[in-house]
């Protein structure tokens, strides 16, 4: 006997179910759904990160695969189906960071997109071919930019870039070994700043630039996100518990697939992640030309999705949970108990203001978290609401970029860690001045990433039906106008404040 939504059917049960995978920097997550886009079962591993010297993170490949394909099993067995009944896999994963493998296709090297080996590099590559490198793939040098690492292992690591024979992104890693097939696709590549855009095709000038002249032949075959790249192969069915046989297609950046399971395709509509990065992003029909803007991913024909980001959003919840609320342990809910807190306090002028830059900002590393304006009569909740209201006001230093470059919207579609609480999506709304709508689907990326694998296979004949069709609201969050004024006087206070500390924050780093 096998179960379907938790009801007992026999083993010749002929329903259809899609495999969505999500690898990011540590956790690679299995999730099955089915046509409708209910979530069956999941299953994650947390993988190890090494840090062979200072400020490289790498991971081993091989542990990578050995996570995806325990997670594929123990997803399957969870959910009690026959492995034939999954029509297709989708797989989605972080950008950047860089995945080397040989001509037997055996791990070289893999490093996350949280290194900083590269910082010198990429700020020399920007000051020598900034203008000219963003001319052609509309995204800066950055210091875990693929290609800007690429370069490094060129320059520092001649043994690495000799033995390579195929660069892959995080999640095509995956798709090869359950395929066979060295294969990428257009989100990834020029998300990470490989392709000319807007005709997202690899270019013999961007390579020059980057002085990776002679690294053509490392690039994989390009396809689109929903194209079958390949089938899952018998020795990768053998060791997942996948059908032999099982489509499985080329996939997609992370973000990409995430603002998908938002339910977030169309121009005019914003997709916003909160989870450890505050994700910024709005589609449109060509891509944005502006140096301000951190990058543009192409999606397919007229679909592009123009970023803004920076690691400042619900990872200093995460931090303020580690450090002051677990204390060992004495919380069974430690962010319940914080959106508690919050939901205590009502919103007053004199609140405490909080700088989300635990980890440095996109306007400068040395950028430093604090709270300001605290007294006497402020409490933790008071603490608290200042830091949802900080992760918020960078949300919309973000966005305000976009909207200078051009892009426009009229809502958004929350998602990440951020989306999980009862009262941040009410204050992105009041904030932002936008209905903030929250999907019924918590795994926004596999969600995407399924989604995708049944565009591939015929399921569903464009995104737009496929998201009508698996992708539900569970609430929308409506601007409430009296705390419009409220969030407009402190978010000048908070950009006020932010600029007469750069001074110190530059004196402090130095």
């Amino acid at each position: 006997m096998a179960k379907k939504h938790g009801i007992s059917t026999t083993v010749a049960d002929t329903s259809e179910y899609l495999l969505g995978l999500d690898a990011g920097n540590t956790v690679i997550k299995a999730v099955l759904f089915d046509t409708d886009g209910h979530q069956i079962a999941m299953a994650a591993l947390d993988g190890a990160s090494q840090t062979p010297a200072p400020g490289q993170v790498e991971r081993d490949l091989d542990e990578l695969w050995d996570n995806a394909r325990q997670a594929i099993r123990a997803c399957i067995t969870k959910a009690g189906i026959r492995p034939e009944q999954i029509r297709a896999i989708g797989c989605a994963g972080h950008g950047n960071g860089l995945y080397l493998i040989d001509r037997a296709g055996e791990p070289v090297i893999g490093i996350q997109s949280l290194d900083t080996r590269a910082s010198a590099l990429a700020a020399q590559l920007d000051v020598v071919a900034g203008d000219a490198l963003h001319e052609i793939c509309l995204q800066s040098p950055w210091p875990s930019q693929t290609p800007v690492l690429l370069a490094w292992v060129k320059q520092n690591r001649p043994d690495l870039y000799s033995r390579a024979a195929t660069l892959l992104m995080c999640k095509d890693f995956v798709t090869f070994r359950l395929t066979g097939q060295r294969r990428s696709d257009l989100s990834d590549m020029s998300g990470c700043g490989l392709l000319r855009l807007p005709q997202a095709r690899y270019d013999s000038d961007l390579l020059a630039l980057y002085g990776l002249e002679d690294a053509a032949a490392l690039l994989p075959d390009l396809a689109d996100p929903a194209d079958i790249i390949g089938t899952v192969t018998q020795e990768a069915a053998a060791s997942t518990g996948l059908a032999e046989g099982t489509p499985v297609i080329a996939g997609y950046f992370d973000v990409v697939s995430s603002a998908m399971g938002s339910g977030v395709v169309e121009p005019t509509e914003a997709s916003i992640i909160a989870g450890t990065w505050s994700i910024n992003q709005v589609f449109s029909k060509e891509p944005v030309r502006n140096r301000n803007v951190f990058m543009v991913a192409a999606f397919g024909a007229g679909r592009f999705l123009n970023i803004e980001s920076s690691a400042t959003s619900a990872a200093n919840l995460e931090w303020y949970v580690r450090e002051f609320v677990e204390r060992g342990g004495h919380h069974d809910d430690p962010f319940g108990y914080c959106n508690a807190r919050v939901q205590e306090i009502a919103p007053a002028a004199d609140d405490p203001l909080f700088h989300p830059f635990l980890y440095g900002s996109r306007e400068g590393a040395s950028f430093r978290a604090g709270f300001y304006g605290v007294a006497g009569w402020h409490g933790e909740g008071h603490m608290l609401r200042a830091l949802f209201e900080g992760v918020m006001f960078e949300h919309r230093r973000h966005i305000e970029v976009l909207r200078a470059a051009g892009v426009t919207f009229d809502n958004a579609a929350l998602s990440g860690g951020g989306a999980r609480s009862p009262v941040w999506p009410q204050i992105f709304a009041d904030g932002l001045g936008v209905p903030v709508r929250v999907a019924e689907a918590q795994e926004t990326g596999a969600l995407g990433a399924a989604i995708g694998a049944g565009v591939g296979t015929g399921l569903f004949g464009d995104y737009e039906s496929g998201l009508r069709q698996m992708v539900r609201t569970r609430q929308t969050f409506v601007p409430d106008p009296d705390m419009a004024a409220h969030y407009e006087t402190r978010y000048r206070r908070y950009l006020a404040l932010r600029d007469a500390l750069r001074p110190l924050w530059a004196e402090t780093h130095l």
